[in-house]
Parts: structure tokens; C-alpha cells; sequence
């Protein structure tokens, strides 16, 4: 347990410019703290203790400002960057080293019993405030910009902006939309295109 704590703590600091102390990590970092419940939450769900799962998930979101369902399935490494307004629905799949940042949604379009939450691949990156709706799959290494709205699969290694979301690559010839290579120096939580740091990190 502490070895997977202490590896969430060093992914979140690859990721995260500002992280420069490993104790503030720890103590204040909400993103964090909202996967950890989460453990807690799905390991209790798994044996079938739902109102325990149920409480943890909810002691969870009300300390985080993140909710995560119990029945999601979240990887190692994942880190919610600010993370306040998240929310990872019941049949949410979410692979390894991927990050998120806050207000993105993770929600189904259907009322019934089924896989009808998005899958995300290892290694893929959310913008702010993007919303993915349904039983899709954002492949590995995948990009979606800050603000999208996405309600279909998005290939491995693709960035994909806009409402409905669509690959950056069909966009860069439209007036007004800057050419994906083109480094503005914003963040990448920000401005979809720019290479993440963490990638970097990794590399």
C-alpha cells in the first residue's frame, strides 16, 4: 500500500510543475486523496459491501470535491490535477498513468445495467472541463483539449478539441485554430496540441 501511495506522489510531482515538496503532496493534494478513497471504496464494492462503498465514496467526494462511483475501475498512477468537480461514473474504466484535470465527466447515456461510462486508455490526458459521455474508448497516449464534448472513440495518439470533439489534425486549416506544433507556452489543461510534461517526464 505505502509503495503505491509513494508512486502516486511521484507520478503527481512529474506532472505537476508546482509539486516541488513531497509532504505537501501528500497532505493537500486533492486528486490524490480522492484515488485513495477510492481504493478503499472499490476494494469494499468488489466483496459486495455496497453501503460501505457507498460511504467511502461519499466521505471521498465531500473531503475532495471528486466523485469517483465505487464500481469505476482506476488504474495505478492516476492523478486528478485540482480535480475539484469531477466525476467518474459507475462503469468508468480508467487505465494507468493517466491525468485528468478538474471538471471532467466521465458519464453514461444510458438508464440500463450496462457498460455505458467511457473507457481511457493508459497514459491519456483530459483537459479541464471535458465531458465524455457514454461507452467510448480513448485509446493509449490520446489527448482530449480543455472543453470538449466527446461522444465518439478517439484513436491512440490523437488529440481531439471542440463540441462535438474532433482529431486537432482535421482542424489546423481553419481559420483561427493554431497549428497543433505551434508552442504557445499554456498549459496543456489549457490549450489542447501542446505536449504534455509529463510525456516528457517519461521519455
Amino acid at each position: 500500500m505505502f509503495d503505491r501511495i509513494a508512486d502516486d506522489i511521484r507520478f503527481a510531482k512529474a506532472n505537476d510543475p508546482a509539486a516541488t515538496s513531497t509532504l505537501v503532496v501528500l497532505l493537500t493534494y486533492p486528486g490524490l486523496h480522492a484515488v485513495w478513497w477510492h481504493r478503499l471504496a472499490h476494494a469494499c464494492h468488489r466483496r459486495g459491501l455496497a453501503l460501505a462503498a457507498a460511504l467511502l465514496a461519499y466521505v471521498g467526494r465531500f473531503l475532495t470535491g471528486i466523485e469517483i462511483h465505487p464500481g469505476a475501475t482506476v488504474g495505478e498512477r492516476v492523478f486528478v490535477d485540482h480535480g475539484m468537480g469531477t466525476v467518474v461514473g459507475e462503469t468508468a474504466e480508467i487505465g494507468d498513468e493517466v491525468v485528468m484535470y478538474h471538471g471532467v465527466t466521465l458519464g453514461g447515456k444510458s438508464s440500463e445495467p450496462v457498460k455505458r461510462h467511457p473507457t481511457i486508455e493508459d497514459r491519456a490526458l483530459i483537459g479541464a472541463d471535458a465531458t465524455l459521455i457514454g461507452d467510448i474508448t480513448i485509446g493509449e497516449d490520446a489527448t482530449v483539449g480543455a472543453g470538449s464534448v466527446v461522444v465518439d472513440d478517439v484513436p491512440p495518439d490523437t488529440t481531439v478539441v471542440g463540441n462535438p470533439a474532433r482529431p486537432i489534425d482535421a482542424l489546423e486549416d481553419e481559420e483561427g485554430v493554431p497549428d497543433a506544433d505551434e508552442d504557445d507556452g499554456v498549459h496543456p489543461d489549457c490549450a489542447p496540441g501542446v505536449e504534455p510534461r509529463w510525456r516528457e517526464v517519461q521519455s
